[in-house]
């Protein structure tokens, strides 16, 4: 159903797009809770070094709302928890609210979900409370919230505070500016997803899971369960409450003491890690790269869902094809598609608050809204949302049926339902896309869909090789060189490497094909040297806020972890060393190479000592802290992490340095990027006090000082002549370490 202005409203229909109302708007009386501007999109490009996409949590609510008055994918809206805002409007213009908004009043008359409702100048909006079912509501303006673009996107993301107005939630007194918009508007009521209490997430399987991580009973378990949404639950990631997984090993190496531990590798949005023995869904502010299983993704269809998760609510993971899960996303986008279609003239719903003389509802000429016969594009874009083209039976040309997971048609399931049907559902792992046996130079290599949007490149054994992990960036690099369309983020692990492909461009098979081409051709690592930085950090060990974040742990999550109260007391003694002093000398003797960007958000390093005497082992935390200083320093597995930005993380922490994240401005010109460590850069430290270091710190934040960089080199020859020289002494640490490590877990397990 369409909605054409007349009267006032006309003036901000009419109007040519995105300009700025400057100041007039809409004002905060009262900002609700956790209200933040997001768009549509979010941001893409920058999973590789950290930066979560954002954007609204429940995007089908939100594009719903949009719709409804004829907002565009890139306009920003206003996305509340629970509680909504109370606004005053100092312009007419048209608002649409939905998701868990069904109490929205303006000026004291109930807002009806879904349908475009005017708005006079000095008008007040009471969101009101959302009470559930569902947990976070939308509102839509016309024309969108006109905050400025940070690093492509108006999203807003609180925890590394950029985006929206001042990278924060809003507050009473705010004023949000209005862009303008010409487009017809909608009533999409009828379209919006019915909220419960009571979910089924549609998953697909991988890229880990059974039986290599998972027992079979185990991964049974996982998908037989009714998990429940914990109160610990943001935007971050979803974590569940529920039965422990059954695990088929019995830690995790070099990687960790716990079976869940693996050698860094990035999680696609929608991914269920396991952190410790807790599945936590990784949202849309959630980390890109991190040392935790993932059994299995929400596919993108239903992502939407992960928004309105209420603490309480009972959730099941129901597995299902990759043919299943386009079929899901064609219908999502067919039916928005229908929402724009031409109607035939209706009276205007009695509901709709209040009704001036100037809304009407009428049809609207194809050519105005619906991409056909040379007309104007549809603006929503062919990844997510309107795209008339979108229908279940429209696959890509060059996709075949041997594409698809040979488990499931698409038939026994209702692509637009949140219920399935799934007859004796598998739980394993099936054959990767592609495969190649190790010949030469070239490791064991496999590629695994990780979602319905992600494929996973592995390379190598299960364990930490840093010959494996230099092929990864060649592979990468040539993937770069020869980046076919549809590919939209190139994330490197330390043997892995997530691609995020849009499969209406690029089918997943297609993908894996192009990257098996790719793989053949690499270069041996072996004979490459790498142009590099060397990076000397300052570092306050014992920093106070590091045991700070030790003892809100032990007081509020785990009292009785072996870990607590002193992290590093915990990595003396799993590496048999003498005095806790000894910890904090090998981190100032060792070079530390990055072999990860984004390792808990923000440009956050994973590096591992070149040399295999100061390679500490240790664990992470099970379950994971809920809040980490900014710039802490930690080490889990083998490895050490700086971390970009307050945050939920895991490494046992031995200090604070210098932020490895800058952003000053948007100017191009004066902040070409802000993450300042690049892969493969050479890392040291040298201690200072915490004196010193809150002084460099200030310094580094306002743009007057930078990192201590000297042009370096690395090439894998070194490593070999280390080893070399000093093999019987790395032999015997490695003993020493591994037999403290193992009587540390006796003694876990005891």
């Amino acid at each position: 159903m369409t909605v054409t202005l007349t009267g006032p409203g006309a003036a901000i229909a009419e109007a040519e797009g995105a300009e700025s109302l400057g100041g007039n708007g809409i004002e905060f009386l009262k900002p609700g809770i956790q209200t933040t501007v997001q768009d549509l999109a979010g941001r893409s490009g920058f999973w590789d070094v950290g930066v979560p996409p954002s954007g609204a949590f429940d995007d089908h609510s939100f594009a719903l709302a949009g719709l409804a008055v004829g907002n565009t994918r890139g306009e920003a809206g206003l996305e509340c928890v629970m509680v909504g805002p109370v606004l005053a409007f100092t312009v007419d213009t048209v608002i649409a609210v939905a998701g868990a908004a069904t109490t929205a009043r303006l000026d004291g008359v109930r807002v009806v979900p879904g349908v475009p409702t005017p708005v006079a100048a000095g008008a007040v909006l009471d969101m009101g409370k959302l009470a559930g079912p569902g947990m976070r509501g939308y509102l839509a303006v016309s024309g969108g919230i006109d905050v400025r673009e940070v690093l492509g996107s108006r999203s807003t993301f609180v925890l590394g505070k950029f985006g929206g107005l001042d990278g924060r939630a809003l507050r009473r007194g705010d004023v949000l500016p209005l862009g303008r918009s010409r487009n017809p508007v909608h009533d999409v009521s009828a379209a919006l997803p019915v909220l419960t209490s009571s979910w089924e997430l549609r998953v697909m399987l991988g890229p880990h899971g059974a039986p290599v991580h998972l027992t079979p009973d185990g991964a049974d378990e996982l998908f037989a369960a009714s998990w429940a949404v914990d109160h610990r639950s943001d935007r971050t990631g979803v974590r569940l409450v529920g039965p422990t997984p059954g695990w088929a090993r019995t830690d995790g190496g070099e990687a960790g003491l716990h079976p869940s531990n693996v050698h860094d590798s990035a999680y696609p949005v929608g991914g269920i890690m396991l952190s410790g023995d807790t599945p936590v869904i990784v949202g849309p502010d959630g980390p890109s790269l991190g040392g935790f299983v993932v059994p299995c993704v929400v596919i993108g269809a239903d992502r939407w869902i992960l928004g309105q998760l209420r603490p309480g609510d009972a959730v099941r993971l129901v597995p299902v094809s990759l043919e299943q899960a386009r079929a899901a996303q064609a219908t999502r986008r067919s039916t928005l598609a229908a929402l724009v279609a031409p109607t035939s003239t209706v009276a205007p719903p009695s509901a709709v608050a209040p009704t001036p003389a100037w809304i009407n509802i009428a049809g609207v000429d194809q050519h105005r809204r619906i991409g056909t016969q040379g007309s104007e594009v549809n603006k929503f874009g062919p990844a997510d949302e309107v795209d008339p083209r979108g229908t279940p039976g429209d696959v890509d040309p060059r996709g075949t049926p041997g594409d698809v997971d040979p488990r499931g048609t698409g038939d026994d399931v209702d692509p637009g339902s949140t219920r399935v049907a799934v007859d004796a559902p598998e739980t394993r792992l099936t054959a990767p896309l592609a495969a190649l046996a190790p010949t030469g130079h070239r490791p064991d290599f496999t590629v695994r869909l990780a979602g319905d949007r992600h494929v996973l490149v592995e390379a190598g054994r299960v364990e930490f090789d840093l010959t494996v992990r230099m092929w990864i960036h060649l592979l990468a690099d040539a993937l770069r060189a020869h980046r076919p369309a549809g590919v939209t983020e190139i994330v490197e692990g330390v043997r892995s490497l997530l691609v995020a492909v849009d499969d209406s461009r690029l089918r997943p098979t297609a993908l894996a094909a192009h990257l098996a081409d790719l793989a053949a051709g690499v270069a041996d690592p072996t004979e490459v040297t790498l142009n590099v930085r060397e990076v000397t950090l300052p570092i306050a060990f014992d920093h106070p806020q590091a045991h700070e974040a030790m003892q809100r742990y032990q007081k509020s999550v785990n009292p009785t972890a072996p870990w607590c109260p002193d992290n590093v007391e915990f990595i003396r003694r799993m590496n048999d060393l003498p005095q806790r002093d000894d910890v904090f000398g090998i981190v100032e003797a060792a070079t530390y190479l990055v072999v990860g960007l984004g390792d808990v958000y923000l440009g956050a390093p994973v590096a591992v000592p070149i040399d295999p005497r100061h390679r500490l082992v240790t664990t992470k935390y099970n379950p994971a802290r809920t809040w980490t200083p900014q710039n802490a320093v930690g080490i889990g597995g083998i490895y050490l992490c700086v971390y970009g930005m307050e945050g939920p993380g895991g490494y046992q922490l031995v200090g604070r340095t210098v932020p490895v994240w800058r952003l000053l401005t948007d100017d191009p010109e004066r902040d070409p990027q802000p993450w300042l460590l690049r892969q493969f850069d050479r890392l040291r430290f040298t201690p200072v006090t915490t004196e010193e270091l809150e002084d460099t710190r200030a310094d580094i934040l306002a743009g007057r000082s930078d990192l201590r960089t000297r042009a370096a080199q690395f090439s894998l020859s070194e490593v070999a002549g280390i080893e070399a020289q000093h093999a019987a002494e790395i032999a015997a640490t490695r003993a020493t370490r591994q037999a403290a490590f193992q009587a540390e877990r006796a003694r876990w397990n005891a």
